[in-house]
């Protein structure tokens, strides 16, 4: 399990807050020892970040000792050079723009305005400045900033200065907002000591309860985090504003639909670069997610899969030469796409080229797959090179596809069957062991056709679905704990 220190120049420095056992003074942190391993991040609110005062050498001492630290010493460093925040804000919310003209002073001599705000762990004072304030917090990381904006004639607002602030230099007004803000950043510090369980482990869910067609539902989740707590693992949801708390954790488990131009990607980068144990790793979202990659590695490894062309927009002959090698209907896609989306059926040359004129206008390449009609695709789920769940996703009723996206997002799903694994024929197993043996050895849900004795892998997720009484029928609770007992073995390795 992590801890987390909060290191002040002077006790009388958190006078206004909750006190906590995890707050430091500077002297205190000089002789603070933890032993070797152990996960200890650390949040520096000394009043001064100069170079070789106490906050900068609290941050120094934290790096050397293998703590992670905000701000760090790369932070403190950056904040001193005007040319890497000096950036012009026209392309952000005109919301930003319109709030800082309204708050400017009345200008100096030369026209020039000026307002100065503080920003608390990525959070602003005033909402018109909540995306200005994320922004800064991510580029620099630092727990209190005093950012101060200008504007110059011809040149509009820039940033003109950012500089560390620490508890003793806010207000009332500004200790509320900060409380705040900390307590978003890392609950951990509000955790009342008599009531806080002491886990073994933390391990962060990536959610996102806005999302469409989550991986997992609210129940699935519960399940994950009850799993979690039997075997000692604290089971934390967080969302994507919780990037900078990576470092708090011990593991990254993943349940919400990852891309690579995305979110969820950075996280799992993120977190394998701070030694967490990592679920959907980054390398199984590079080749799981784009279906160009994915397909030319199945078929360079001779795994059964349909048979498939890659299409460039610049070929003129594309729509002759699927119809030459692949035949009518066929099923043309996106590389990215993700439930069901991005997924055209042709079933003939004038349907065809319409289809891939759609879809180039989204990618430089479409693939293209002979249609293989079944009733149902089976779905292996497969984690660390095993086989936990088996189901039969059944196609929509008068549709081709197990997902039917509709107007008004609304999206229609098949039936399904959930089955031990021992009942799934053992060719449709083994396609699925052999693909992801190809991606690494992480939690991936295999998509297979089967029509008679032949089988074809139509693709990998590296984000497979897991939702309540649908991949659980069969297992109930035991698969949740499959998929953290996994966590815990590969945390306890890590630990060791």
């Amino acid at each position: 399990m992590s801890r987390l220190l909060l290191v002040v120049d002077h006790a009388r420095d958190w006078a206004p807050y909750y006190p906590s056992e995890d707050l430091l003074t500077f002297d205190q942190y000089l002789q603070f020892f933890a032993p070797a391993h152990s996960r200890i991040r650390v949040i520096n609110l000394c009043q001064s970040a100069r170079y070789l005062s106490q906050g900068y050498y609290c941050s120094l001492l934290a790096e050397a000792r293998g703590h992670h630290v905000v701000p760090s010493v790369m932070t403190l460093n950056d904040l001193g050079r005007k040319g890497l925040f000096s950036l012009q804000l026209d392309e952000l919310d005109p919301a930003v723009i319109q709030w800082l003209d309204g708050a400017a002073s009345t200008g100096d001599s030369k026209g020039n305005r000026s307002v100065r705000v503080m920003t608390f762990f990525g959070h602003a004072e005033v909402p018109e400045l909540k995306s200005v304030a994320r922004v800064l917090f991510e580029r620099f990381p630092c727990p209190i900033l005093t950012v101060e904006f200008r504007h110059r004639k011809g040149k509009g607002w820039q940033i003109e200065s950012m500089k560390p602030a620490a508890p003793a230099d806010l207000t009332e007004a500004q200790q509320d907002t900060f409380a705040t803000a900390l307590d978003r950043f890392s609950s951990i510090v509000w955790r009342k000591p008599r009531t806080r369980r002491r886990y073994r482990f933390d391990l962060a869910m990536l959610v996102n309860p806005e999302e469409e067609l989550p991986p997992s539902d609210q129940v699935a989740l519960e399940r994950f985090e009850k799993a979690g707590r039997k075997l000692g693992i604290n089971v934390e949801r967080i969302g994507r504003r919780d990037y900078m708390r990576l470092p708090e954790y011990d593991g990254l488990f993943i349940r919400e639909t990852t891309a690579i131009d995305h979110h969820t990607y950075r996280f799992a980068r993120r977190a394998e670069a701070e030694g967490l144990v990592v679920i959907d790793d980054p390398v199984s979202i590079l080749r799981c997610t784009n279906k160009v990659f994915l397909a030319d590695l199945l078929r360079t490894n001779r795994v059964p899969t349909p048979k498939t062309l890659i299409l460039s927009k610049d070929q003129k002959d594309a729509a002759a030469q699927v119809i030459e090698q692949l035949g009518l209907p066929v099923v043309v896609k996106i590389p990215d796409g993700a439930f069901s989306r991005g997924v055209l059926k042709a079933k003939d040359e004038k349907e065809l080229k319409e289809a891939l004129k759609t879809l180039f206008r989204q990618s430089a390449l479409v693939l293209a797959q002979e249609y293989l009609y079944t009733d149902y695709d089976w779905r292996i789920g497969v984690l660390g090179g095993r086989a936990i769940y088996a189901c039969k996703y059944y196609m929509v009723k008068g549709h081709w596809q197990i997902y039917q996206h509709g107007e008004a997002k609304q999206v229609d799903s098949g039936d399904f069957d959930t089955l031990p694994t021992y009942e799934v024929p053992r060719n449709v197993i083994q396609a699925a062991l052999s693909a992801t043996r190809l991606i690494g050895d992480g939690l991936y849900g295999v998509d297979i056709k089967q029509s008679g004795n032949r089988v074809a892998v139509i693709e990998v997720n590296d984000n497979p679905s897991i939702d309540s009484e649908v991949e659980d029928r069969f297992l109930g609770g035991e698969l949740y704990t499959l998929i953290m007992q996994e966590f815990l073995t590969r945390m306890e390795a890590k630990r060791r």
